[in-house]
């Protein structure tokens, strides 16, 4: 059977609300442990220093193509710190998080994980906590950078930092006019 974007735009548009956003946010999952499987394997067989490599250059680009699609998709034109933490809770990454918590002071947009399930999940399987702040910190780099080079980033903490043990990656990305 060939489908054709139309017929699977009806298709999703007859489904109930509920159940669209149940799928959706399977495929979220999915995105995610396809993510996960694939690094395990690259893991196992080369190591996790070269699986990081290899995640942290996949995620600076996801970073920057997400940041242009999203601000096309969602209608955002120019960027302050309340429409970044828009932008950034919408990404794939965001809405896989679910002990995440954001907030927007002054100039500064702040972005934290409070309960990582990645993490959760290799202690849980003894592969120990992911040194994930070279992937995360390309990311979300890239993320900022797409939408306004001036955007200056800061990882306030992230693994393999010492961390407190309510927060598990902390971010701030603090806005600045091209003059100052």
């Amino acid at each position: 059977m060939v489908f054709h974007e139309d017929r699977d735009r009806e298709m999703l548009a007859e489904m109930p609300k509920e159940r669209l956003l149940a799928l959706f946010a399977l495929h979220i999952r999915n995105i995610w442990r396809v993510d996960g499987l694939y690094f395990l394997g690259i893991e196992k067989r080369f190591g996790t220093e070269a699986a990081t490599e290899i995640d942290a250059a996949c995620w600076r680009v996801m970073g920057k193509l997400e940041a242009r699609l999203l601000r096309d998709v969602l209608g955002v034109g120019g960027v302050d710190p309340a429409s970044f933490i828009h932008l950034l809770r919408n990404t794939s990454w965001a809405l896989d998080v679910l002990g995440k918590e954001n907030e927007v002071i002054g100039d500064s947009a702040i972005f934290r994980v409070v309960d990582c399930g990645t993490q959760n999940t290799r202690i849980r399987k003894d592969l120990g906590v992911f040194p994930c702040k070279q992937v995360r910190h390309g990311y979300l780099e890239a993320f900022a950078r797409e939408l306004d080079p001036n955007i200056e980033m800061t990882c306030r903490v992230c693994p393999p930092d010492e961390r407190p043990p309510d927060v598990w990656c902390e971010w701030e990305f603090r806005f600045r006019n091209s003059t100052d």
